[in-house]
């Protein structure tokens, strides 16, 4: 297993939102990122996380912190497990007063789970070799994605995060 950090979020040629996990380890631009394609909802989620920006209301993966809370659990980890014909299969392991629990999720959730938490996000090695891709990212890219994504909050409007 190595440890990610999530690098990023963006889009793909065909407008597919992507998460970019890179081992925390390795410097931008530098060694190897992990594209997992996400749904539009899973994008923003995680980007509000990262850029611990304000909403009005919670979201899903705020909600799933809030019982995991009050269950008296916490998430001791996230781990990215296999791929299986392009489908990314993940982990969240909770320490709860009745034990360790293993929960299957998407990837995307756990990712917007532990960038809420702080939780170590982990991917195994088998994952990042069959996957990974090599980081060619520039800072220009990253400058770009970032002020899209201040854009988005700018001329969001609470309605667009009601459920």
């Amino acid at each position: 297993m190595v440890q990610v950090r999530v690098a990023g979020v963006a889009l793909d040629a065909s407008g597919q939102h992507v998460i970019l996990l890179k081992p925390i380890d390795e410097i931008p631009g530098e060694g190897m990122l992990l594209p997992i394609w996400i749904g539009q909802l899973e994008s923003t989620s995680i980007l509000v996380a990262v850029e611990r920006a304000p909403v009005p209301r919670p979201m899903a993966h705020d909600l799933m912190v809030s019982i995991i809370e009050s269950l008296g659990a916490e998430v001791s980890r996230i781990e990215v497990t296999r791929i299986e014909e392009g489908t990314f299969y993940a982990e969240i392991t909770l320490s709860s007063p009745l034990g360790v629990r293993v929960v299957d999720a998407r990837p995307s959730d756990s990712v917007a789970l532990a960038s809420r938490i702080g939780a170590p996000i982990w991917v195994a090695d088998a994952v990042m070799e069959d996957a990974g891709v090599p980081d060619v990212l520039t800072e220009t890219d990253a400058a770009e994605s970032l002020d899209e994504f201040k854009k988005f909050l700018d001329e969001a409007e609470p309605e667009d995060f009601e459920g």
